[in-house]
This record gives C-alpha cells, structure tokens and sequence, in this order.
C-alpha cells in the first residue's frame, strides 16, 4: 500500500506511559484531530495490553485519520499487569532505548500512511528529540503536570547551590525544616521547601536521577518549538509569563478536556484513555444524592499510602458523617491491598460508595459533588477547578506539592490535610467544606465557581485557550522546518 492522506498533516503524538501523562495527551491528540490532522498514537506496549483490558478488545482499533502505533518501554514485566509501574524507572528506561524503536515507527507510519511532519511530544520523552532533529520537523512537548512546578524544577540548582537541599535525612520532614521560606521562585511568593516538587529532598530511590532528568529536559526544552500547558490563561498568566522568557515558545490551552467536548467529532468518543476499567454504579449511586452532598475521594493512580493512613482517611470520614464516593485502588496500599475495618464498612453504610476506578470528569460534574479530596495531580486539580469543586489536598510527590500550594494560596479553591494525617483533621476539613454556614468552605466554593466560569470561557470560540490552540499550536504544528 503506498502512501495515502498526503494533504493532512501527520502528527505523531507520544504520551509518558503514566495514567496522568496519557489522559491529556490523548485529549490532545483528539483535538488535532479534530482540526484536519492525521494522528499516529504511540503507546507502549504494555500500556496498550492495559487499555485493551480496561477499554475492551475493540477500543484501540485504526479509525480515520486516527491510528495506533506501540513501542516497548523497556522494562520487565511487573508480577501485576494491572498496577502502574515505577515512574523513575520507566522514564531511565524509555530514555535508554526508546530512540530505535521510535525512529521504526516514524518510518513505518510515513511510508504506509504519509510522511510524519511534525512530532507531539510528552516532556518526559526525551528520547523523540533526536528523531525530530533528523527528519528536520517541527516539535512541541505537551508538559502535563502543574505548570508552577515546571518553575520550581527550573530552580533546583539554586535549591542545591544555596544548601537547602537535599535533605540530610528524613528527620528534618519532621522538625519544622521544610517550612523554611523559598525566596527564589517567581509568581510563588511565601512558598515553602515542603511545597517544592518532592525529587529535590532525594530521599527516595530514583530521586536522583529525576533531578538530573529534568535538569536535563528542561535545558533541551528551551531550544524546541515551544511548550504547551494543560491550563488556561486566566489561572496562571504569571506562571505563563514567567516560563515565557525561559522557553522559545510556551502557551495554554487548556483545560484540555474542555476543549475536547468543545471541539472533538463524536466519532472518537469511544477512544478512552483509563488503564482501569470504570465503574458505572458510581454515577447511578450519586444520582440518589441531593445537590453538593457527597465529597468525592480519589488519590489517582500512583498515590500510595501505609495501612495507619488508610485507617486514619476511613475514620476521619466516618465521624463527619458526610456521604462519600472514594475510589480505592487495588494497589493504593503500599506492599499490600487495601483492607478496610469492618466497623468502617458497617459505620458508613448507605452513605458510602466504595469503587475500583471512575469517570472523573464525570464524576466532578455531577451535581451531587460538593468537594474532592485529593492528592493535587495536576488533572485532578484542572478537572476541579473547571467543575468549580473546592478541595481537600493531600499531595504525595512530584508536583503535587507546588498544585496544592496554588490551590490553597493563589487560587483559594483548597485547604491542605498534613502528611501525617490524623483522622480528626480528615473530619474537621470535610465538615468545614461541605456544611452550609461554615465561612471557609463557604468562600472556597464561590471562588471554585469563579474558577470554572472562567475556564469555560476561555475553551470557547475567541477565549485564550481556543485562540492559543488555533493562532499559535496548529501553525506551529503546520511549519515545515524548525
């Protein structure tokens, strides 16, 4: 078969394999789509088998001008084909040898369908640079975590240099230490070391190297086509403005899912992105619920915790007698499953659903949902904000930390639950944000509906993100050579 399409665009679209990294690039890679390109999807191989078992044997079939492609990532397979693998070893491992298999695609895809003429890249995914260097295409990272975090990462050196990290062991998370003010970081005025993505305090295997990576990335950023942002103008002009004068090119259009149900044919409806199969009974369980009753809890899909916390979060729910839905994961307790008490399942009865996997989206725009509680992933914290639901942070690592920051200080959407969490801060926050009257919760949920008429508008036609993605991603996209 020879070439075909000739007059579309061929984008190559590559997502990071985590659940966070792949939900917006594939929104994204629907939304050119949607805009006359023809789309090559690159998953990994084992997140393929993944999405096939999560989404059905029919869900990543070749549609028009939309098709699949896979490479492997690298990595032995985990003893679990369901549980998400570790992140530091997966981006060493993709950078490592994912160049040959890349370059494979990029020739197989040209030759059968059309030549491949500009290349969507997660910033992780380092390795597609040199690929787009010699084909001499046009290439754009799509970074999918918080864009605030993306300055802080800039700042590690000065982090490192000035002697505040990394940590010299695990008793200064305790000893008031990571509450020393950082006066380093623009648009984040009052930030603290414990609001810093997690990597730089290197106590954990792997930190190291994320540091070095993303040192590494970010320098290469700065001589690419430009970087994009799962957010929206209004949100972080500051962060924008700031990140402006360190890369060549950086916008936002975002939020990305607002875009999609603004702009995507129908047609691809059916090309989902969710590792774990979802579970319908949530959104016909909060259809018997009245307006703004239930706090929604998810910690997505790498949080993990010990049995103590999951014991403290079950306990702290129950005594503030709110009705809940809280996705629990089979791999959310760390070395083993997640086993709840007996008297918790029996306490909360009828006012509690327990499920495996959900819509979000969905599940934030459900009218019975008065406040999430979550660990600050950057699509959780964007989903929130555009179905103006306040939060309850808890953040794990990454830069979950610096989005629980920007919720709670800038954007005043969120209130954030200690590390060691203790089952009577769990029920004082909840009670405080879902009770009509409490003042707190009261004036984060006006300003959550603040946030999300203002994302709406700016994902319809002549908002900022609508114009970003029209005026400078597609012709950015569309030029010949860099």
């Amino acid at each position: 078969m020879g070439p075909i399409h000739e007059n579309k665009p061929h984008v190559v679209c590559v997502p990071a394999p985590p659940q966070g990294h792949l939900n917006p690039m594939l929104k994204l890679a629907k939304i050119l789509h949607s805009k006359g390109f023809f789309v090559t999807f690159v998953n990994t191989e084992f997140n393929n088998q993944r999405l096939l078992r999560s989404q059905g044997s029919d869900a990543l079939r070749d549609f028009p001008l939309f098709h699949f492609e896979t490479i492997p990532d690298g990595l032995p397979p985990p003893e679990n084909p369901d549980v998400s693998q570790d992140t530091p070893s997966l981006f060493k491992s993709l950078y490592e040898h994912g160049l040959g298999p890349f370059k494979s695609v990029l020739a197989k895809v040209s030759a059968l369908y059309s030549p491949v003429t500009c290349i969507v890249a997660d910033f992780c995914m380092g390795f597609t640079r040199l690929a787009a260097d010699e084909l001499g295409i046009p290439e754009v990272l799509l970074w999918t975590a918080g864009p605030g975090s993306l300055i802080c990462y800039d700042h590690f050196p000065d982090l490192i240099q000035n002697g505040l990290m990394p940590l010299k062991d695990k008793s200064y998370l305790a000893n008031g230490y990571m509450y020393t003010v950082v006066d380093c970081v623009p648009t984040m005025p009052g930030i603290h070391l414990k609001d810093i993505p997690s990597f730089v305090r290197m106590l954990n295997p792997g930190d190291e190297f994320v540091v070095e990576f993303m040192h590494r990335e970010l320098e290469r950023a700065k001589t690419l086509s430009g970087v994009i942002f799962n957010t929206f103008d209004e949100l972080e002009r500051d962060v924008l403005d700031v990140l402006s004068l360190k890369l060549p090119f950086c916008c936002g259009i975002g939020p990305l899912h607002l875009l999609e149900s603004n702009i995507v044919n129908r047609s691809l409806d059916s090309v989902k992105s969710n590792l774990w199969k979802e579970e319908p009974k949530c959104l016909e369980w909060l259809d018997t619920k009245e307006s703004c009753s239930v706090i929604y809890v998810n910690f997505g899909s790498i949080t993990v915790m010990t049995n103590e916390q999951l014991v403290e979060f079950c306990w702290g729910l129950a005594k503030s007698n709110q009705s809940f839905l809280w996705i629990i994961r089979p791999d959310l307790v760390i070395g083993d499953s997640a086993v709840l008490p007996p008297e918790f399942l029996v306490e909360t009865s009828g006012r509690g659903l327990l499920a495996s996997w959900c819509s979000q989206e969905q599940v934030l725009n459900h009218p019975s949902i008065g406040g999430f509680l979550t660990h600050s992933g950057w699509n959780s914290t964007i989903e929130s904000v555009s179905s103006g639901v306040p939060m309850i942070c808890w953040p794990f690592f990454a830069d979950q930390q610096t989005n629980c920051w920007l919720s709670c200080n800038k954007w005043r959407i969120g209130m954030e639950i200690d590390s060691n969490v203790k089952s009577d801060e769990v029920c004082k926050m909840v009670i405080e944000l879902m009770m009509n009257g409490e003042i707190r919760g009261n004036e984060m949920r006006k300003n959550a509906i603040e946030w999300k008429n203002k994302a709406e508008k700016a994902c319809k036609p002549f908002g900022s993100s609508m114009v970003n993605l029209e005026k400078n991603l597609i012709q950015l996209l569309q030029t010949s050579s860099k």
